[in-house]
């Protein structure tokens, strides 16, 4: 590869959070925990010198399991400042247990041009074909090539690239465990260089700063499931998501209770399959039928896959949208 001259390098910033791809074990002990800065991540690839002028922050290093919902929105902040002051792109790092989240709220937060792409890795460090570093290597140049310039929030895995919008985590180990059920990779990373097959249209973004307190909970819909934490709900969130059965069904009990929660409460309806979309009025079977859930007053959630109809719902009651405007966000993204 041809290395490009230093005054002509893209700025990228990269933001080490840590997770698995921060993490090694104690000499001669077991159970790795996040010990690597971004300074050691980067050592670790020297030939990245030559993708891009790297700046790095270690913005946190913890397990993915462990960040909160202010995080990113700090992070989201950041960016929007950063990507008006001319940075060419963003890298972050992370724990994969929560890479999806994370990925799909900063796309609904950042408002920048500038490529922001996450990564992380399945193994650590120390284990044979740690896969950190080429998911490194990546992120970087996609973040510094002008072909990714618009495209929001992507995720660099196993040289795929995935929109935040569609990407998954569907499996606990596998190296390849991010995936977009129905739509597939964006792009790939060949020779150093981001491909894209196609885009996903950038939706508008949820307004910031995010400092209204707000509470959402995913109900999961499972055969012959009691209403008890649906009457829970009610005196615990703001708002609710049911990860239905299929294209949008629950158990007939449900019916009612979900009727009176959607009249005090912005309740969604998803679907918990994580792919394929919640329907309108193809079924109406009576009580529990997507037809009758939504004219109950749920929500449709269309494709969105339920934890991530948490995060459009939980930031926009956390920018003070009220019910008429969450309605129009899920509608404008289910076109």
């Amino acid at each position: 590869m041809i290395s490009t001259p230093r005054s002509q390098r893209p700025t990228v910033l990269v933001l080490s959070l840590g997770g698995t791809i921060a993490m090694s074990a104690p000499s001669g002990g077991s159970g790795a925990t996040p010990r690597l800065a971004a300074a050691d991540l980067v050592a670790s690839v020297p030939e990245l010198a030559d993708a891009a002028t790297l700046e790095l922050q270690d913005f946190r290093q913890i397990p993915g399991a462990w960040l909160e919902i202010d995080d990113i929105v700090a992070i989201a902040e950041l960016l929007n400042q950063r990507a008006q002051s001319g940075t060419a792109g963003f890298v972050i790092t992370q724990g994969t247990d929560t890479l999806e989240e994370t990925a799909f709220l900063l796309d609904l937060l950042y408002t920048g041009e500038a490529p922001v792409v996450i990564t992380g890795a399945m193994r650590t460090a120390e284990m044979a074909g740690a896969d950190g570093p080429a998911n490194l290597v990546a992120a970087v140049h996609t973040a510094a090539s002008p072909s990714a310039r618009g495209l929001g929030v992507l995720v660099a895995f196993a040289d795929e690239l995935h929109a935040a919008r569609h990407v998954q985590k569907v499996h606990s180990t596998s190296t390849s465990a991010f995936v977009s059920p129905g739509a597939g990779p964006v792009g790939h990373v060949v020779e150093g260089q981001p491909r894209f097959h196609f885009a996903v249209p950038r939706q508008a973004p949820v307004a910031l700063p995010q400092v209204r307190p707000a509470s959402v909970e995913v109900i999961q819909a499972t055969l012959g499931a009691s209403v008890a934490l649906l009457d829970a709900a009610a005196g615990l969130a703001d708002g609710l998501v049911i990860a239905a059965f299929g294209a949008g069904h629950a158990p007939k009990t449900w019916a009612e209770p979900l009727g009176a929660l959607a009249t005090r409460m912005p309740v969604i309806l998803a679907s918990r399959t994580g792919a394929g979309s919640v329907l309108s009025n193809t079924y109406d079977f009576g009580p529990g039928s997507e037809t009758d859930l939504l004219k109950r007053g749920l929500i449709s959630g269309g494709g969105l896959e339920p934890r991530k109809a948490r995060l459009l719902l939980l930031a926009l009651l956390r920018s003070g949208a009220e019910l008429p405007e969450i309605r129009d966000a899920f509608e404008f993204r289910r076109r």
